[in-house]
């Protein structure tokens, strides 16, 4: 028996190692350029994984990719579009075709500097695909240092031959593709801002190995198989060069079409990534009123936002990442937290246990006192803050160097930075962020052990723009709302608990800025355009000027548009048309009652199951529930049961191994296969008080076999708790089945809610998460719309509701057309609210369904789209 070679693959630098798919990039998450681990590096120089020649690595020295003597192709791709950073931070030790040990320096990089540029520092590495290559002994998540064994690969035999070949020909050979008996060819230009780097190459690898056609890419005199993404990429073509296609065998036309498709989708992921990287222009611009117009000309020279800065101002813009949209004007003002010192040494163990306990005690006193005077989100990150300060481990950590003669206030500080550079670790930006309450709790319990309490009040001038490295949810809170117009940081994140207490309290912010906020004098005037993430630091009088007359207007503007929102919906004919919000969170429900909602459409209870080790129990559900509930008000609460496996997999849920996740084990068919689970949400849900507030919404259904299921097991625990009235339930409209069959399900149900996101995948048979594919998964199309008609029409046939409430219902070019098929409930994410029903005040249904009707007639989404944009319904622009 021939024994296959076999490699270990090490870690490059120490970190945390996690799976592929926690990689926020569909080409590594999906394993388009091969399979391995991520690791979220904690130091910054790359080393070998294995030994090998370097045989790519691009100028701006973010990848590198070593190909093993077994010919194996190893990536390493530091970060998360550092393509971006042009090479900033980063510093090349190697060169291609420099042969290396394993553990060899390859690359320097600044762990800062590239954590601020880049979408994030989850490094993949990763063994491109080939023929006879296999991983096993894949390392589990966890801390990992550099040199320790990631995985192993077995190669069925030496594949360096066929590698080689594929990578590079010569001059002759390229001419001899070109113009081989049934070939094609086509020359085009590389419009990609990075040229052909990880993504574009490996959605051209993927769109390769679908022909039969044999396919190359030439470029600089060479040639690559362009199934291969190592030889795609290392072909080293940049933005503006021209590179030239070639196919021959089978439908070889079809196959440059085909490569040509792949090079566009590329180019429109790279617009997708560059609007949102600008805080979507045209999006600011249709909110933000005269405040977008006046900063258009400025805003437009600074870089990209979602990188945030780690430079001084460029043109006097520092550019960031924008955590709260908005508009302000205000005066800098500087927050400096001082440091709380702390002796080591302590007085004896059972002294400073008690000092530890007792500070405890009063912090946790304290934080009890603001959750019961506070709104629903400082209650909410009160009652976080209460379980770090409880934390069993934290405690022990602190207990035992209390016991090796530290003191109180050292031991604590000491154990909470444990936590925090455990959190810090993590590939996952929401964990990370919990570090600055972590770092919180530890500022308030050391001031307590000093006899002191953080001040519930922090003096700051009129129009103050808080300007600060971060900022802790206590300072936060600490601050006069009334004069408190923007807050900008220079680290910081978007989803950081601060972040949320600035949403709540309606406070622009941006953060990321870097360290040229230090550079920003105390007291200066400054502008915060946080709709299109940028700080300017040093407006001239006549921009000032146009700057404040914005804000005035947006006020007004924005004041108007809310205070209307709080009244029932109808369009110009009189229509009654609903509007319920999304919601995930008790923070949620307070935004949408104060946007307008009529009520929550859509209660995704996933945040109760996803993200830990066990699953909720009742009391834990009822009372989130219930939370939720009260912040609605009388308002109804439509509760969509657990919508889990599948593509949200859970731990401790363990389910099969599926080939294609989206069409297995998933919403109502995982609940039904854990009736425990089902029944435990079910009973947390009928005890919401008032009984009657909440509806029940069952996930993807496809027969009515389900809905009966789930009704007798309500009827069962209904009668367990008094026999209460028949609570109403609901249906997910989200296959094509469910939709032709809509007429029959509404037997069973008091309504149905189409979920337009899995509707369109399913119909159009396209993976809403592929990112090739991302541009045509659109809702608009003409088939999801006809099955939206006939779930509509089946509605007004029984007399019962009909909803929307996925993406589409959102959309503003969606809605005229939404509302012609017969929709008349729309359910959508709370900011979305105000401008929802000022467009539908300004329509009439009659126009609505003319539009609907010649929609119905269309082709392609993108038809769809050019003609109701050409109408003047579409934005209420005209009575």
């Amino acid at each position: 028996m021939i024994i296959p070679p076999l490699a270990a693959i090490l870690a490059p630098f120490d970190g945390w190692c996690t799976d592929l798919e926690e990689v926020p990039d569909p080409v590594f998450s999906g394993r388009m350029l091969g399979d391995g681990v991520a690791i979220d590096p904690t130091s910054g120089i790359v080393l070998a994984p294995c030994a090998g020649e370097v045989v790519t690595l691009p100028a701006s020295a973010h990848a590198v990719t070593i190909r093993t003597p077994g010919g194996a192709d190893v990536l390493v791709h530091i970060g998360i579009d550092t393509v971006q950073l042009g090479g900033r931070g980063f510093e090349a030790l190697v060169k291609i075709g420099q042969v290396v040990e394993v553990g060899q320096e390859l690359i320097h990089f600044e762990l800062d500097t590239v954590a601020r540029g880049a979408k994030t520092l989850l490094t993949p590495v990763v063994v491109a695909a080939a023929d006879g290559l296999t991983i096993r002994n894949r390392r589990a998540a966890g801390i990992i240092k550099a040199g320790d064994v990631l995985f192993e690969i077995v190669l069925a035999g030496n594949i360096a031959l066929t590698r080689d070949a594929a990578l590079t020909h010569d001059v002759a050979l390229t001419r001899d593709v070109a113009h081989a008996p049934a070939s094609a060819q086509r020359t085009v230009t590389v419009q990609l801002r990075h040229g052909l780097h990880a993504r574009p190459a490996a959605l051209l690898a993927q769109a390769a190995k679908a022909l039969a056609s044999e396919v190359s890419i030439l470029a600089h005199g060479k040639a690559a198989n362009a199934r291969s993404v190592t030889a795609v990429m290392a072909l080293g073509v940049r933005h503006g060069e021209e590179v030239t296609f070639t196919a021959s065998g089978p439908e070889a036309g079809h196959a440059i079409q085909q490569l040509n498709a792949a090079l566009e989708a590329a180019l429109h992921m790279e617009s997708v990534a560059g609007k949102i990287a600008a805080g979507d222009r045209a999006s600011a611009v249709s909110t933000g009123g005269a405040a977008s117009s006046v900063m258009s000309s400025v805003a437009a020279t600074a870089p990209a936002k979602t990188g945030g800065n780690s430079g001084g101002a460029v043109d006097g813009v520092l550019p960031g990442i924008t955590a709260v949209a908005g508009f302000a004007v205000g005066r800098a003002t500087r927050i400096e937290r001082r440091e709380i010192a702390v002796e080591e040494q302590g007085g004896g163990m059972a002294r400073e246990g008690a000092q530890l306990e007792q500070a405890r005690t009063n912090v946790r006193a304290r934080l009890t006192r603001v959750g019961a005077t506070g709104g629903a989100t400082r209650r909410e990150i009160a009652a976080a803050h209460v379980e770090f300060l409880d934390d069993p481990v934290l405690n022990e950590s602190a207990q035992e160097l209390i016991a090796a003669g530290k003191s109180a206030g050292y031991a604590w500080r000491a154990a909470t930075r444990r936590q925090v550079q455990a959190l810090e670790a993590l590939g996952d930006s929401r964990l990370r962020e919990r570090a600055d309450d972590l770092l919180d709790v530890e500022s308030h319990v050391l001031l307590a052990l000093m006899g002191e309490a953080r001040p519930m009040h922090l003096t700051i001038p009129d129009d103050a723009v808080i300007l600060a490295e971060d900022l802790l949810p206590s300072e936060l809170t600490a601050l006069d709302r009334r004069r408190l117009v923007a807050i900008c940081l220079g680290r910081g994140g978007a989803t950081s608990h601060v972040a949320i207490l600035a949403a709540a309290m309606d406070v622009p912010m941006l953060v990321g800025l870097g360290t040229g906020i230090h550079a920003v004098a105390d007291g200066a005037m400054v502008i915060v355009d946080a709709d299109a993430g940028a700080l300017h630091v040093a407006p001239d009088a006549p921009t000032l000027d146009a700057a404040h007359a914005a804000v005035a207007t947006r006020l007004k503007n924005r004041s108007a548009e809310r205070a209307a929102a709080l009244a029932d919906c109808r369009s110009l004919d009189g229509t009654r048309i609903e509007i319920f919000a999304n919601l995930g969170s008790t923070t949620d429900a307070v935004a949408a009652v104060a946007n307008g909602a009529e009520g929550c459409g859509l209660l995704r209870t996933e945040f109760l199951f996803i993200d830990r080790d066990t699953a909720p129990d009742e009391r834990e559900q009822r009372d989130a529930y219930q939370a939720i509930s009260t912040a609605l008000g009388a308002r109804p609460l439509v509760l969509r049961l657990m919508d889990v496996g599948g593509d949200k997999p859970l731990k401790y849920l363990p389910l099969p191994h599926e080939e294609n996740p989206a069409l297995g084990l998933r919403g109502v068919r995982t609940a039904l296969a854990r009736p425990d689970l089902l029944r435990t949400q079910l009973r947390a849900a009928l005890r919401v008080e008032p009984f009657g507030v909440v509806q029940l919404l069952i996930p993807m259904v496809t027969d009515v076999t389900e809905i009966i299921t789930v009704r007798t097991v309500i009827e069962e625990l209904n009668a367990e708790l008094g026999n209460r009235p028949r609570i109403k339930l609901g249906a997910m409209i989200e296959t094509p089945a469910a939709a032709l069959n809509a007429s029959v399900l509404l037997r069973e149900v008091d309504f149905l809610s189409i979920g337009s996101n899995d509707l369109t995948q399913y119909t159009l048979a396209m993976d809403r998460g592929h990112a090739a594919l991302a541009g045509r998964a659109d809702a608009l199309h003409p088939a999801v719309l006809k099955l939206i008609a006939l779930t509509a029409n089946a509605g007004i046939a029984a007399g019962k509701t009909v909803a929307v409430c996925g993406g589409v219902a959102a959309d503003r070019i969606a809605v005229p057309v939404l509302l012609g098929l017969g929709v008349r409930e729309l359910s959508v994410v709370p900011a979305a609210i105000p401008a929802i029903k000022r467009q539908i005040r300004a329509v009439r249904i009659a126009d609505c369904r003319a539009l609907a009707s010649r929609c119905l007639e269309l082709g392609t989404a993108a038809e769809v789209r050019s003609l109701v944009a050409q109408t003047s319904i579409t934005f209420g622009d005209a009575p």
